[in-house]
């Protein structure tokens, strides 16, 4: 295939869903959980759902990095902000999360300087342009975007810029998927496998999810034909009683990863002892800090941070969703109080989180039509 329309052809879909119905045991259901937003939001806008049986059931993960940032954090960073002759960077998606009182631009109103950037070079260029300014990046994602910081204050060093540095609250998925797969309220066959974290990465990591806890997993593509030939690859595995880890992403995804990549990201950031994801709690080397060595540019080193744990809003169950167990409509502020306009949660604000994907999507009023009809 060379073009994007050959993976969204409606014959190809069509015949893949007749081949996982073929696969399906009777009596059994099956409970898939795509890990990464992009293929929430892949699945609820192209209606993937309506391609597979009834009893096959998908579930979203915390692959979202925005979202499973806890409030305490984003009071963190406006307290830097609120330092003086300092300018805060931030990637778009982060201007809106809330924290315990307000987002971004509620605290731009108030009189702080945080900028919307596209990348943390843009930050390095401004720090450069302003040697009168603290420009400081709040750096998050996963291994996905953790390379592109790292190479940045590598730069920085390099350069000799002392008025840059970086708010690291880049995350790790697999601590991530470890925890769920011990939570005791959910209850998966497999797993569809992020695509773009594994660019980084490779597939090796997730080996232990087969090997230790007998599921499969699939890293998948973000189109519509990726994802329903990788439920295609998790049934049959589960129809021939195999557990494996298997690449259907192969024309990005190399088996080894990004050996460049992670080198950048070694020789600057180590793993934390623990750290707080939102819905998930403290979850033990699951995120990444700024090594000793370039301790000049670490944000948490240069300023006192509060540090102080923000419990979540009580209407909102962003938790519940980022681990998979409510899908958002059961959330009780979901389309009223909490829309993309009135984020109560992250999973609201982020072009990846879940229940921006049912509400600009629409599927939390097809999923209520279905149940007021019987169906």
């Amino acid at each position: 295939m060379r073009f994007v329309d050959e993976y969204r052809d409606a014959d190809k879909a069509h015949a893949l869903s007749a081949k996982i119905a073929g696969l399906c045991e009777p009596g059994r259901e099956y409970r898939f959980m795509e890990v990464c937003g992009g293929h929430t939001h892949t699945i609820y806008k192209h209606g993937l759902e309506d391609y597979l049986p009834e009893r096959i059931s998908l579930v979203h993960g915390p692959g979202c990095p925005v979202c499973v940032i806890p409030m305490g954090r984003v009071d963190d960073a406006i307290h830097i902000a609120r330092q003086p002759d300092v300018l805060m960077t931030s990637f778009g998606d982060m201007m809106r999360v809330p924290g315990s009182g307000g987002n971004f631009f509620d605290s731009n109103a108030e009189g702080t300087n945080i900028r919307m950037v596209y990348s943390p070079l843009d930050a390095l260029k401004l720090a450069r342009g302003n040697p009168d300014l603290r420009v400081v990046f709040m750096g998050i994602g996963f291994e996905t975007t953790a390379p592109s910081t790292a190479m940045t204050l590598l730069r920085a060093a390099a350069e000799g810029l002392r008025n840059f540095s970086v708010f690291c609250n880049h995350v790790t998925i697999i601590p991530a998927m470890k925890a769920i797969l011990d939570s005791p309220d959910l209850r998966l066959d497999g797993f569809l496998g992020p695509g773009h974290v594994s660019t980084v990465i490779g597939c090796r990591p997730y080996e232990f999810v087969a090997r230790d806890y007998g599921k499969p997993v699939v890293v998948s593509g973000f189109e519509p034909l990726d994802i329903l030939q990788s439920i295609y690859l998790l049934m049959l595995q589960l129809a021939e009683g195999r557990a494996e880890v298997e690449n259907q992403y192969s024309r990005v995804v190399p088996p080894e990863g990004n050996p460049v990549a992670l080198r950048a990201i070694g020789t600057v950031m180590e793993p934390r002892p623990y750290f707080e994801w939102r819905g998930l709690g403290f979850i033990s080397h699951s995120a990444l800090r700024i090594k000793d060595s370039y301790a000049a540019f670490d944000a948490e080193r240069i300023f006192d941070l509060p540090g102080v744990r923000v419990a979540d809003p009580k209407a909102c169950q962003c938790g519940e969703v980022l681990k998979g167990v409510l899908k958002p409509w059961e959330c009780k502020v979901f389309g009223t109080a909490c829309t993309p306009e009135t984020p109560i949660g992250t999973c609201m604000v982020s072009p990846e989180g879940a229940c921006a994907a049912y509400y600009n999507f629409g599927r939390f009023t097809r999923q209520r039509v279905k149940e007021a009809s019987g169906a």
